[in-house]
């Protein structure tokens, strides 16, 4: 329950940062946003406020930000149409209500339609009860009523294709860059609250069970030289540990004035990717300064965003395998292990997270946001845009592939944990 409990905040706070770029700069442009979404598929959730609906769905795989003009958005008004007109005290509609075939409402007028533009020009014509031709202005806070279900019209200037390539450009990137925000913020908090680690090579903790507990060292121990190389900063004890997997290393501390050598033979860990690096179970000092902690949450985020490259890197090249990939199982075992590890762990893999999902959806491949930026670097190029059809053509092939990786990678991590 626990794990559970850790899983669904971390990634419900990953996808709401990651949706709240897309809202916030939408917002910005002047782009209506209908709902904005955490999670999938059926609503369990929902309240409205303002011209948006604030939804929380049942499958915590993702999230959304529906913003006026996608292609699942307009209502057409074709010729035919019987519908209940609402005007206000200058005689403009204010709401148009459809399947209404009785006077339930006293000011109520009926027209069938013959023309309406509730986009550009903003008015509906049509035939009323006397068969006369009338025509109203629309105002643009109209209220379209279909099955008691309510929606705003979207005047053509409040919709994300009426904006220019940089504000949809930008709209669509402000995703991604608030993800690479949070994970500064949770860097941030970490050397807030737990101190950031010093280049001293001082040790300040050491766990049990690991060598270097096992040979006697303490907590206070100062690192002089490892097999002989001195060591003067605390990157020169983790390098040297680190290239020296399952090997044993003569180990000079300095304790209170004297000098101690242990002796210690050092842990392997084994990284996904196949490589192995050298670890014996020490942390190093920490201090308490907000300028420090603000130039930590930078640097560890700089740091991670290369490590993930180079992975990236590492899997175009085929140095490892699709077989190395977590799905949603493989995050949820690994929130498992990572929350017995403490507060101070779980925020670091949730920042880690967090910049692993800004880069992903920075990809430039079909249905990812990285993709629809190469739609608007093609259209800046060329001058207009891409044909609408064919980039949905292509953002549809691209959502199919990456379900079926989805499949492939889930199914990975379901024989890897439970066969």
């Amino acid at each position: 329950m626990q794990t559970a409990i850790a899983f669904i905040l971390i990634f419900g706070l990953l996808v709401f940062f990651h949706e709240l770029g897309h809202f916030l700069f939408a917002k910005r442009a002047g782009i209506m946003v209908r709902e904005f979404a955490i999670g999938m598929g059926p609503k369990i959730y929902g309240k409205t406020h303002g011209e948006t609906i604030y939804t929380v769905r049942l499958l915590p795989i993702g999230g959304y930000v529906r913003m006026a003009g996608d292609d699942m958005d307009g209502t057409e008004l074709s010729p035919g149409y019987r519908v209940g007109l609402i005007v206000d005290e200058d005689n403009c509609v204010k709401k148009i209500i459809f399947n209404q075939n009785n006077k339930q409402l006293p000011d109520l007028l009926f027209l069938e339609v013959e023309r309406a533009d509730l986009e550009k020009d903003l008015f509906i014509e049509g035939y009323d009860e006397e068969e006369n031709l009338v025509r109203y202005n629309v105002t643009r806070d109209c209220i379209l009523v279909e099955n008691g279900k309510e929606t705003l019209i979207a005047p053509y200037d409040r919709q994300f294709n009426a904006k220019t390539v940089g504000q949809r450009a930008m709209t669509i990137f402000a995703g991604p860059l608030f993800n690479f925000i949070l994970a500064f913020f949770i860097y941030l908090m970490i050397g807030l609250l737990n101190g950031v680690p010093t280049n001293e090579p001082i040790i300040t903790e050491v766990v049990e069970n690991h060598p270097a507990a096992q040979a006697g060292m303490l907590a206070g121990d100062r690192v002089k030289s490892i097999d002989g190389h001195a060591v003067e900063t605390w990157q020169d004890l983790v390098s040297i540990v680190q290239s020296r997997p399952n090997k044993t290393i003569n180990v000079t501390v300095e304790r209170d004035g004297t000098t101690e050598n242990l002796t210690m033979t050092v842990n392997e860990v084994k990284e996904k990717n196949g490589e192995t690096y050298g670890q014996i179970g020490v942390t190093s000092p920490k201090v308490h300064n907000p300028l420090k902690a603000v130039v930590y949450g930078a640097q560890e985020t700089y740091n991670m965003t290369m490590r993930i490259f180079e992975l990236l890197g590492m899997l175009i090249t085929g140095q490892f395998t699709i077989d190395a990939l977590s799905g949603p199982v493989g995050i949820y075992k690994t929130t498992e292990t990572v929350a017995t590890w403490g507060i101070f762990a779980l925020m670091n893999f949730a920042a880690m997270l967090s910049i692993n999902l800004g880069i992903m959806n920075l990809l430039p491949l079909p249905a990812l946001d990285g993709g629809r930026l190469l739609f608007f670097g093609f259209e800046a190029v060329r001058g207009k845009p891409i044909d609408r059809q064919k980039e949905g053509m292509v953002h549809f092939v691209g959502i199919v592939l990456l379900m079926i990786l989805m499949v492939v990678v889930t199914w990975n991590d379901i024989q890897r944990f439970f066969f």
